[in-house]
């Protein structure tokens, strides 16, 4: 190769590196607008679902999800990604849960240790209860990448997402916040990993 190819390679690579960057940042911003545009609808607008789903991570999803069975918006609420030495005593501690609602409703599940691995277990639940439809709650922030791996897992469910907003992700001006920023970087990779072992998984 000669000087003069080499130099327009590394034009070429520098354009491209370039072009590359500025998709992913476009998608990232995409990608928070998506968030910021999760409704949060009152449980009267709600309809009814076979099941809740909640995936471990925040005690603001687990609230929602009690919060969902209490007001009859899906039959049972199963708890995917508990930790093996938990049990409903651990998790609903504080939280005033009907003694009915505890002994008939409330399933954990504790094989999962991924998002992959939440739907999987989830699509194994809703086998054995003959379930057709489910309400998952999750973050906002984590909302995207678990719709996409759920839907795809189980495609012939019907998945309602119910967002939660956790009080430590600040989404207004985010790019000011190094944690919020950080999370949002994160989760924004992971959701793009996600999408490309789908995709070549099933082209």
């Amino acid at each position: 190769m000669t000087r003069k190819q080499a130099a327009r390679l590394r034009r070429y690579l520098i354009v491209l590196a370039g072009a590359v960057a500025a998709l992913w940042f476009a998608g990232l911003l995409l990608f928070v607008w998506n968030i910021a545009d999760f409704a949060e609808l009152s449980f009267d607008a709600l309809g009814e679902t076979d099941g809740i789903v909640v995936l471990t991570g925040g005690s603001e999803r687990l609230g929602a999800g009690l919060q969902l069975l209490e007001a009859g918006k899906g039959k049972k609420l199963f708890i995917s990604g508990v930790h093996p030495g938990l049990t409903l005593e651990h998790l609903t501690a504080g939280q005033n849960v009907p003694k009915e609602l505890r002994a008939c409703c409330i399933i954990l599940g504790h094989e999962a240790a991924s998002t992959m691995g939440n739907a999987e277990e989830t699509l194994t639940w809703m086998t054995l209860e003959d379930y057709h439809s489910l309400r998952l709650v999750t973050s906002n922030y984590h909302m995207p990448r678990s719709l996409l791996i759920f839907r795809a897992a189980m495609p012939g469910i019907g998945i309602t997402p119910y967002p939660v907003t956790p009080d430590s992700v600040k989404l207004h001006s985010w790019w000011k916040r190094p944690g919020t920023a950080s999370l949002l970087v994160t989760e924004y990779d992971k959701y793009l990993f996600a999408a490309l072992r789908l995709w070549f998984a099933n082209p």
